[in-house]
């Protein structure tokens, strides 16, 4: 496990210091000074030494066995990048009252599909992917807040292959002050997206791009995604994921995990009964 401890101020360092003599798993690397989301992310992906990445932010929690089941679902695949398919969003400390949740589209997700809303893994960040696909993308953008969106929509733009896991999911915590809540508040948030897709302009389609830059569409367009989708050359129209208010309890979701595992046990023994290792 990498920490990057990015410039803190508080006791942070020593709290990490204390971690990592106690778990020796955990390597922590400092920043002198503050750089910022996604900055801290590509230091943590480089220094990494293994070809699968997962980064965890610190409002996510992870259903139990999770990772092993994401990790198998990328290799079955031959996805580059690996996402739970839901989101569950709960209010405070107990994960199991959830308030309402994401749930991506099913199968692979293109750029097109990035474009046509705000329900898309990039929004959230939390999802495995190879480093190689860090390495194609140029890693986070460092210039911007919308770090991880921004290095989700680079993954794509540069042809890496991005699946949601079926009947998958992990906890989001919300309603604090967390990075993107601060953010944007101080800044708005389609003119900082548009700075990440401006090298990517050949990629999108002509009229769209004149609306991104126009005045009326510049400082809306990423609020307004869902209503007015970004098509790429071609004029391709992607499908978002979407957000509901469901009816979860404790024992539905353990009842949903429970056959996600059975699911994913199912596809690892067919995989390996078709490479003839049964």
């Amino acid at each position: 496990m990498i920490v990057v401890n990015d410039g803190s101020t508080d006791a942070t360092g020593n709290v990490l210091k204390d971690l990592a003599i106690k778990y020796p798993e955990i390597r922590v690397i400092e920043h002198k000074r503050n750089k910022g989301g996604g900055a801290a992310r590509n230091t943590a992906v480089e220094n990494a030494l293994n070809p699968l990445i997962f980064c965890l932010d610190s409002d996510n929690l992870l259903a139990t066995h999770s990772i092993k089941l994401l990790k198998a679902f990328l290799e079955n695949s031959g996805a580059d990048i690996a996402s739970f398919q839901e989101l569950y969003y709960f209010n405070g400390q107990d994960q199991t009252k959830v308030t309402h949740k994401w749930t991506f589209a099913t199968g692979s997700i293109n750029l097109s599909d990035y474009l046509s809303g705000h329900v898309v893994p990039g929004a959230s960040g939390n999802y495995m992917y190879t480093k190689e696909s860090w390495v194609k993308a140029g890693g986070y953008p460092e210039f911007s807040w919308l770090d991880t969106w921004g290095f989700g929509f680079r993954q794509l733009a540069t042809r890496s292959k991005m699946a949601t896991m079926p009947q998958s999911f992990y906890y989001h915590r919300y309603g604090h002050e967390s990075y993107w809540t601060r953010e944007a508040k101080k800044n708005n948030v389609s003119l900082t997206a548009l700075q990440i897709l401006v090298p990517y302009f050949h990629l999108l389609n002509d009229n769209d791009v004149d609306y991104m830059l126009s005045r009326s569409g510049r400082h809306v367009w990423f609020d307004k995604l869902s209503q007015k989708p970004i098509r790429i050359k071609g004029g391709t129209i992607g499908q978002a994921g979407t957000s509901t208010t469901p009816s979860i309890t404790k024992n539905s979701i353990k009842a949903l995990w429970s056959k996600s595992l059975r699911r994913i046990h199912n596809i690892i023994l067919k995989t390996l009964e078709d490479l003839n290792f049964s």
